[in-house]
């Protein structure tokens, strides 16, 4: 079996400790050094009384996988700014995947987009995040 790269082994420590994403049932499909791709499936209690998922939900996924993205390459990295544009709306059972890639990197500041699309590939939320990059390393 291949030994783990340092984004992989950051993300699984970054996860582990990550209750918030755990509850929501985020799942990793993908981590490499500037890239993550989560996905989830949007379930009854994450409904408003609209009967289609609260904002947050998405909101929350790409929040995950950019700060997975910007902290895989192993310096501790926090976001600073983020927004995001809902497209589409999701309803219960809806599988979405967010897929974060750096878009800009220097030594202090990242930027990222994060494109969710749904299991039919549609985009159904688009948000873009800005990190502060941190002297601080992980440990793994």
């Amino acid at each position: 079996m291949p030994e783990k790269t340092i984004a992989e082994k950051v993300v699984g420590k970054m996860y582990d400790n990550d209750w918030f994403s755990q509850w929501l049932g985020i799942e990793r499909v993908e981590v490499k050094d500037g890239r993550c791709v989560l996905k989830m499936k949007i379930r009854k209690e994450m409904l408003n009384g609209f009967a289609i998922a609260h904002g947050g939900i998405t909101y929350s996924l790409a929040d995950s996988a950019l700060a997975f993205a910007s902290n895989s390459h192993g310096r501790k990295s926090v976001s600073v700014e983020t927004s995001i544009s809902h497209t589409v709306a999701l309803r219960e059972g809806d599988e979405i995947i967010a897929t974060a890639e750096q878009v800009s990197i220097t030594d202090k500041i990242a930027v990222y987009y994060i494109s969710i699309t749904n299991d039919l590939g549609k985009t159904v939320a688009l948000f873009k995040g800005t990190v502060y990059r941190t002297s601080r390393n992980w440990e793994v």
